[in-house]
């Protein structure tokens, strides 16, 4: 299996890349300065990662991300991966979103 990954480190630089080596292998290889382009800024960490069945795939997505060069689609994905869509998504716990209603306002009178 392929995997493409988004790796994070302290500065908030970015790097996408692709394998069908574990992720935290891969991750390891980078942290050690294995490779060229992630040697200078370590630690890196894993922000997001997606499972496909060949390289090819992979490599289309890979190209895509690249692509977008670090613009809102970029940052998007990044977000939602971090679990953050500025406060839109639903929370599944809560009943009442926004304020407390007051007493009021739940038994229906007004």
């Amino acid at each position: 299996m392929t995997s493409l990954y988004i790796l994070k480190n302290s500065v908030g630089k970015y790097y996408v890349g692709i394998t069908e080596l574990e992720i935290k292998e891969r991750l390891a290889r980078h942290n050690k300065g294995d490779v060229k382009s992630t040697r200078h800024g370590k630690p890196w960490h894993i922000v997001y990662t997606e499972g496909y069945k060949d390289m090819k795939e992979g490599r289309i997505r890979e190209k895509q991300i690249k692509s977008w060069h670090g613009g809102e689609a970029f940052k998007k994905l990044v977000a939602r991966a971090a679990g953050s869509a500025n406060g839109r998504q639903p929370d599944s716990e809560s009943g009442n979103l926004g304020s407390n209603p007051s007493p009021a306002a739940l038994a229906g009178s007004y």
